[in-house]
């Protein structure tokens, strides 16, 4: 095997600029027909595109709404386990801070995220299958480069914050608190109607006034937040409580003007983490939703493509449905018929006393609960019409086991001549240093997804166009992942690394990872 740091495509169809690659790309793609006597007509299609990648990449800040970092990235619950968490792994990693435990010297790293510490295979050098970095098949933001910061109804500052999650070791806490004891998260907005009554100890640092003002001061801070900065860009992302479901309502969220009409009169219904994302639509800012609710009602995403702004979501895909999505993907695709999976979770950490209100639960519930639809939609040899496995999700609140969260699963099958397969897992996952990867996998997708354009040959337009403001090439790290409308959902964890791959691989005019070529080049030795 061979790993290259950095590579150049060298072929008539890409073209590398000053600041731009151009890259055009045949799309291949099949359509079904079906003739006037029935038969089935399978036809091969190509439609060409061009592809226009930024190569600029800017100094970037992440906003997390629990509020603190030149790509800024800002967090809505900057201050709760992943808000600290990925804080405190981007500043051991800038200082090569290293610490010890029982089981000897630890250095950082960014294990766990796509991006950074991932590979693709890129072509065959002397015989050997030669791979390169994720990050680099295009031009991306560096972790090490981002300034964080971000919003959280809690006041506590990083470093305190930090000692209460629980996630890091001892010895690293230590060497971070120095870096961390001065951040501190601008006020975020609370609605206690949307969370579990457990969390209000918490609320000490909270926007005041009705939702349109409370709008209209993230809105503000988001501006001040950039002009402060000097950045070039921000992305928002949420890592905040899970928040029960907002009822939609026709005249209420199901248009943006209706949506806009009910932040200016103060309805119930509107969620702080759909306040959030309005605020960074109008602002001109890409938003990710890390929880499970539906943040993105059908108002605020007429909204997001009205303005042309980036939104993805919903739900960080870390431990358990993960691994559904592989395993149930694996077992329909041999033709093995599940017919029960049974999840169960407990963990302690404040998501988990969230979680223990039945309101916020249910969130969680559908989140997961839908990972194995599309898979199951795929079989009709094994599944009979509106026939679906039973599937059954429980989590609990259990205070000492903090942040290393259990889950246990249960899949029973149905195999030859009427037998029975079952495959029983336990996996403990630490689950912040899960989500944590993956948090910075979102954020660094985002902004580079807005540094691509294309268009497809023969339309009447000459112009580039963004990717659709629904980032479906996020499904990848998302439970329940939003597409556009018509648009079907794929959960299948395999399918959806595809998908981004190979749309970066067209971007630099590179065809798709088709896995012929063991197959293929063993002709040659005949």
């Amino acid at each position: 095997m061979v790993l290259l740091d950095n590579f150049k495509v060298d072929a008539p169809n890409v073209k590398y600029e000053e600041t731009a690659i151009n890259a055009s790309y045949d799309y291949q793609h099949t359509e079904v027909e079906r003739s006037a006597d029935g038969q089935w007509v399978v036809k091969p299609q190509t439609t060409k595109y061009e592809f226009k990648t930024d190569t600029r990449v800017p100094k970037t800040r992440v906003s997390c709404w629990n509020g603190g970092f030149s790509d800024r990235v800002m967090l809505v619950g900057w201050g709760g386990n992943n808000g600290t968490t990925v804080t405190g792994g981007i500043l051991a990693n800038k200082n090569g801070i290293t610490w010890m435990t029982k089981d000897g010297l630890k250095k950082p790293n960014y294990f766990g995220s796509l991006t950074q510490a991932a590979t693709c295979r890129i072509g065959n050098y002397n015989g050997e299958e030669v791979y390169a970095p994720f990050n680099s098949l295009l031009p991306m933001v560096h972790p090490n480069d981002i300034e964080l910061g971000g919003w959280d109804i809690s006041g506590m500052n990083l470093a305190d914050a930090m000692e209460r999650a629980q996630v890091f070791d001892f010895e690293l806490q230590k060497q971070l608190v120095p870096y961390m004891r001065d951040l501190n998260p601008l006020p975020g907005i609370y609605d206690p109607s949307f969370i579990a009554a457990n969390q209000a100890d918490r609320a000490n640092n909270v926007i005041k006034g009705n939702k349109k003002e409370q709008m209209e001061t993230v809105r503000a801070q988001i501006r001040a937040f950039k002009e402060e900065r000097q950045v070039d860009k921000i992305v928002v992302l949420w890592t905040a409580n899970t928040e029960r479901y907002a009822d939609v309502l026709e005249g209420m969220n199901d248009t943006a003007e209706n949506l806009m009409a009910s932040i200016e009169k103060d309805e119930a219904e509107v969620s702080p983490s759909t306040l959030y994302a309005a605020a960074c639509i109008l602002e001109g800012v890409p938003f990710v939703n890390g929880s499970p609710q539906n943040t993105f009602v059908p108002g605020l995403i007429e909204m997001a493509i009205e303005h042309n702004v980036l939104i993805g979501g919903d739900d960080f895909k870390s431990g358990q449905t993960k691994m559904k999505s592989v395993l149930v993907d694996f077992l329909v695709g041999a033709g093995i018929k599940p017919t029960s999976i049974v999840s169960y979770n407990h963990l302690g950490n404040n998501d988990g006393m969230n979680l223990s209100a039945p309101q916020t639960f249910r969130s969680k519930e559908i989140s997961k609960s839908n990972v194995v639809d599309d898979m199951v939609a795929s079989n009709e040899i094994i599944y009979g019409p509106g026939e679906h496995p039973d599937h059954v999700v429980v989590i609990k609140y259990v205070p000492y086991v903090a942040d290393s969260k259990r889950a246990l699963d249960e899949y029973t099958s149905e195999i030859f001549m009427g037998g029975r397969n079952t495959i029983s897992m336990h996996n403990t996952c630490e689950d912040s240093l899960l989500a944590a990867p993956i948090i910075l996998d979102l954020v660094l997708l985002s902004e580079l997804l807005t540094r691509i354009n294309l268009k497809k040959d023969g339309e009447e337009s000459a112009d580039f166009t963004t990717f659709h403001p629904v980032a479906v090439l996020l499904s990848y790290l998302t439970k329940a992942p939003l597409v556009p409308n018509g648009t079907p959902v794929v959960n299948a964890l395999s399918k959806q690394r595809a998908m981004l791959e190979n749309v970066f691989r067209a971007c630099i005019g590179l065809a798709p990872e088709n896995n012929m070529s063991t197959a293929m080049e063993s002709l040659s030795t005949k």
